[in-house]
């Protein structure tokens, strides 16, 4: 298990990593780890990430107020965002903000990445839909952020960039890396012509492949509130405007048959699927 100077070393290591990979410019971007449920590691406000050391990052608590910061420096602005990842989603240990240039072309043109092209992004990352447009540094992005939250492991911010969720950093930060990487290639193959997706055989062969390999996070990938029924992937892009708040009772993690979802009732699963089919009408 790291100290807590290393993970400060990691979180400036991967602070290089999107800033090196053009996932960021400038200032942009913010990284955040889980220490313990009240105390949290995150980059400062008003620096670049691909230039930062050990002393620049920030301690917070669970309410985003600074337990400890050097002088001159200050949480991010949008610590709220990352606050509100880990209050809902206690499986969470580090969440990484970033404005990746394809996916955040997606972002900015509303279109989610729901399309299944390559069986990396199937397996590991599922649908990524689009939470709707807030104002930086408000309680805007992290309430319309909310909604997702217990389905998804990454979105999309409107107008605004992307946003990823896992275990641990380098988890967190592996899932932006191979979201940007699958809307680059959903773009390029778009500019040839469009891609060839996967049938629902073929999905469902990956998502055998994703619950044998236990992994971790949520991943809706067996039922989409959308289709009544079917997977994620074939929701048609719908995913992006799901109000899932009529859903409260949706609470499972159907991507896998992990210990989360032992015990799960099938007739409030069957209940729920009829309900949202009710919406639909």
């Amino acid at each position: 298990m790291m100290n807590e100077m290393e993970i400060k070393k990691q979180i400036c290591e991967v602070g290089k990593r999107i800033y090196n990979r053009n996932m960021v410019a400038a200032n942009d971007g913010n990284i955040s780890v889980k220490l313990n449920d009240n105390e949290f590691l995150c980059t400062p406000t008003g620096v670049s990430k691909g230039f930062m050391t050990p002393e620049f990052i920030c301690k917070v608590d669970a309410k985003g107020n600074v337990i400890q910061a050097n002088k001159g420096f200050k949480p991010s602005s949008e610590i709220k965002m990352h606050m509100r990842v880990y209050e809902k989603r206690p499986d969470v240990g580090a969440v990484v903000h970033a404005h990746p240039t394809f996916a955040t072309a997606f972002a900015i043109a509303g279109i989610p990445l729901t399309q299944p092209i390559m069986p990396e992004a199937v397996i590991s990352l599922g649908c990524v839909p689009i939470a709707e447009y807030g104002t930086p540094s408000t309680m805007e992005i992290p309430d319309n952020l909310e909604k997702y939250l217990p389905y998804f492991d990454a979105v999309l911010l409107e107008s605004h960039g992307a946003l990823s969720w896992s275990t641990d950093l380098m988890a967190a930060y592996h899932k932006m890396e191979s979201l940007e990487f699958y809307a680059e290639l959903l773009y390029k193959s778009k500019m040839l012509g469009g891609p060839k997706e996967f049938d629902k055989e073929n999905i469902k062969k990956l998502y055998e492949i994703r619950r044998k390999f236990g992994m971790p996070g949520k991943h809706p990938a067996n039922v989409c509130l959308n289709k009544g029924g079917d997977n994620c992937h074939n929701c048609g892009g719908s995913c992006g405007s799901m109000d899932y708040s009529k859903f409260p009772g949706y609470e499972y993690n159907f991507g896998c048959d992990c210990d989360s979802n032992k015990g799960v009732d099938a007739d409030a699963i069957a209940a729920i699927v009829k309900k949202v089919i009710s919406e639909m009408k």
